[in-house]
């Protein structure tokens, strides 16, 4: 058999892709495959959208705070700030966040209620407490996945579209991909960057599916009277029923949900745009004039809510890079140099020093599926 053409060949050109391709693709011969007609069709065009330090919890805090310089210097992130909020009966809730981050590096701040009603104009008076987080930013989604989709193109990086995935064999040291419009292509290894369809593409390959659960998340964008302000902060509900962010006047509204899903197109339910509509009014007087957009992503995690990045402790060349839930754009730039030193056998750089990578290690979650169903 004649050497394969490919080095590594990356299913999905999501961010997740985009990003482990540019990286990759500084040391190695890539091509990217992508069901979609475009690249970031389902999870990357659906984000929210911000930059926040808390979220993912502790096990991701190391891999936002190291990609927050990248993302600042290249220009992908605007300031805008983030409140938890509660009422009196949420106090121990707001203790255990503190004390949850504490020593792990977050900038936060415990307010009063005067505090709070002073950022937050329309709070309904029951929202007593708050914890301020200063450094929470817009994120520009679609210039950094074009960023790192320009990046992999420069080094060669082949991207095809319209390549869905249908079968996978190994035979000699190389992988035959062979994709739903009947071309094959050949390459020494495979990336699983497939987002919600991660477990599928693995046991295509023969390999064992760690537990790859898409979760479906519903925005919807309302008309409210006043106009939101441009310089709202971003609102969580300490007890995760609900986040809201402003955007050209309007709000963006999600009632957190985590439905779990098949892999699809996700599209939203009525049910949980009423639900997040009940819950928001439950929490400002703001009169809402319409809903203008709804629509929905999958956010997909493994059993421990913690990334899987690097090579599969079973099968040969095959490598994930996915369960990277809501917080995989935040995270981006450290997340694919990890991943692509795990896979390389590079060693660290001066974006990855200090993070503990054997907690994203696949490795970790060897016979999860088998545990969760035994």
């Amino acid at each position: 058999m004649t050497a394969p053409i490919h080095d590594f060949a990356v299913i999905g050109a999501g961010m997740a892709g985009a990003s482990i391709a540019a990286e990759l693709g500084r040391h190695a011969r890539v091509i990217v495959l992508e069901a979609e007609e475009t690249p970031g069709y389902h999870a990357t065009g659906r984000s929210a959208a911000f930059w926040e330090e808390c979220y993912g919890g502790p096990g991701v805090v190391p891999l936002t705070l190291a990609s927050g310089g990248y993302l600042a210097e290249h220009g992908f992130l605007e300031r805008r700030g983030a409140l938890y909020i509660g009422r009196a009966e949420d106090r121990a809730a707001m203790d255990r966040f503190v004390e949850t981050f504490a020593g792990t590096g977050v900038g936060i701040e415990r307010l009063g209620k005067a505090g709070l009603h002073a950022r937050l104009p329309h709070l309904r008076e029951e929202w007593c407490d708050a914890i301020w987080e200063p450094a929470c930013a817009d994120i520009d989604v679609a210039g950094l996945h074009q960023h790192y989709l320009a990046i992999a193109r420069k080094a060669g990086v082949a991207i095809r579209c319209r390549a869905r995935v249908t079968g996978l064999s190994r035979d000699k040291g190389s992988w035959s991909i062979t994709t739903a419009c009947g071309d094959t292509i050949r390459a020494a290894a495979i990336v699983n960057a497939a987002g919600a369809w991660a477990d599928a593409i693995a046991a295509m390959a023969g390999a064992e599916p760690v537990g790859i659960t898409p979760l479906r998340r519903t925005v919807a964008q309302l008309r409210v009277a006043p106009a939101a302000p441009a310089d709202l902060p971003l609102v969580l509900d300490i007890s995760g029923r609900f986040y809201f962010k402003p955007d050209n006047g309007r709000l963006w509204l999600s009632p957190h949900d985590e439905v779990p899903s098949e892999p699809c197109d996700a599209a939203p339910e009525e049910y949980d745009v009423a639900l997040a509509i009940d819950r928001f009014e439950s929490v400002t007087d703001w009169q809402i004039e319409g809903v203008e957009r709804r629509w929905a992503g999958l956010r997909s995690f493994a059993p421990d809510r913690l990334p899987v990045y690097g090579p599969d402790p079973r099968t040969e060349g095959f490598h994930w890079f996915a369960g990277q839930g809501g917080f995989g754009i935040q995270t981006a730039p450290a997340a694919a140099r990890v991943a692509a030193q795990a896979i390389l056998g590079l060693g660290r750089d001066a974006l990855t020093e200090g993070i503990d990578t054997s907690i994203y290690a696949p490795s970790r979650l060897a016979g999860a599926k088998a545990a969760a169903t035994g």
